[in-house]
């Protein structure tokens, strides 16, 4: 079994704002945590969510392809032990109640 080797870019200014690469395909995934910071998800990007540990995360693709979104939910369980946090729930729409997270432009 074939397993994908992803790496992660993180910002020293923001720790919320890393960035997961696949070493083996073109996806990359932006890391948001939605307990402190604001997130309006792209229409034109895969948005998947996760709790870990009280705290919920937002997962959004990056220029997506059609092949490599295959890899996604890969990527994020490979964050999840990341963050010491192996049990993740990775979840298809926001959780949050619609008022707190409504697109606000």
């Amino acid at each position: 079994m074939d397993y994908n080797v992803y790496l992660l870019a993180t910002d020293p200014q923001n720790p919320c704002r890393d960035v997961i690469h696949s070493r083996d395909t073109r996806l990359k995934v932006k890391v948001y945590c939605l307990d402190e910071e604001q997130f309006s998800p792209d229409d034109n990007e895969i948005q998947l969510y996760g709790y870990a540990d009280q705290k919920l995360y937002a997962f959004e693709t990056v220029s997506v392809a059609a092949e490599d979104a295959l890899d996604l939910v890969g990527a994020i369980q490979w964050y999840a032990h990341y963050i010491e946090f192996p049990e993740m729930e990775i979840l298809p729409e926001d959780p949050r109640p619609r008022a707190q997270y409504r697109d606000v432009k």
